[in-house]
């Protein structure tokens, strides 16, 4: 947990003395770490929320009696998803699809791309072999 919020952290000291900072999105997001940095380090985020609602002319209230941050999930989900493409089990391309494309439309972006064309070298694939969506394998002689 604290590594991560550390690459948070590290995240918004990129940001900070650029127009970002300062922004709702920039207060959102300190509030955020010190909301989930809270159980680990009491007592300095206690202070850092307590100098945060001053800047803000807020009234002091304690972090730990703020709600605990809900997950959007409909932000978490991923609209497209990259598919590796291999050549009798090497790989040689990558390619980029919406989410819950069929089996059939994913072949047939697979052997239009370029570097697939090239690999096949004018051969026909023997069998195309889809891994649920994730990785396709296409069997030549």
């Amino acid at each position: 947990m604290v590594a991560h919020l550390m690459e948070l952290s590290n995240l918004l000291q990129r940001y900070r003395g650029t127009p970002a900072a300062g922004s709702a999105a920039w207060n959102e997001a300190v509030g955020l770490l010190l909301l989930m940095l809270a159980p680990a380090a009491p007592h300095i985020t206690e202070e850092l929320w307590s100098r945060l609602a001053a800047a803000r002319g807020e009234e002091w209230a304690s972090i730990h009696t703020q709600p605990w941050p809900t997950v959007d999930e409909s932000a978490a989900a991923e609209n497209e998803h990259e598919v590796p493409v291999q050549v009798n089990g090497k790989l040689r391309d990558r390619v980029t699809v919406p989410v819950g494309i069929g089996e059939a439309e994913l072949e047939r972006l697979v052997l239009a791309r370029p570097k697939v064309v090239a690999a096949l070298d004018g051969k026909q694939p023997l069998k195309v072999i889809h891994a649920g969506g994730k990785l396709v394998n296409i069997v030549v002689r």
